[in-house]
């Protein structure tokens, strides 16, 4: 139905604003929203992914932390060769984990 409504206004010889042109506005309404996807969504991440590196490489032994499985414990020792990180979770208790599952520290 538009390319009727395209045609009927060409041999009326009306005008209709917008749909001359090329489509130059179209890749500049895309460029636009790729930047804002950028600035609102893909940017923070990596910055807030960037700043969690920064804590687990920074890791020492007397630190609280908690793991993405949500499990509370302190640092007992870190294996920086292997990307080890142990935790002591209770009296007793220590567990390994990989650097990547630390999520914060508390």
């Amino acid at each position: 139905m538009f390319n009727l409504t395209k045609a009927a206004y060409a041999e009326g010889g009306g005008v209709i604003p917008g749909l001359g042109g090329g489509s130059w506005d179209m890749f500049i309404m895309i460029g636009v929203m790729i930047l804002i996807f950028y600035f609102l969504l893909i940017r923070p991440n990596q910055k807030k992914e960037k700043e969690r590196k920064l804590l687990i490489d920074n890791l020492q032994k007397g630190d609280k932390v908690i793991t993405t499985g949500g499990i509370y414990g302190v640092v007992v020792n870190v294996k920086k060769e292997e990307g080890i990180i142990v935790l002591k979770i209770a009296e007793g208790a220590k567990v390994e984990f990989a650097k990547a599952a630390i999520q914060a520290k508390v």
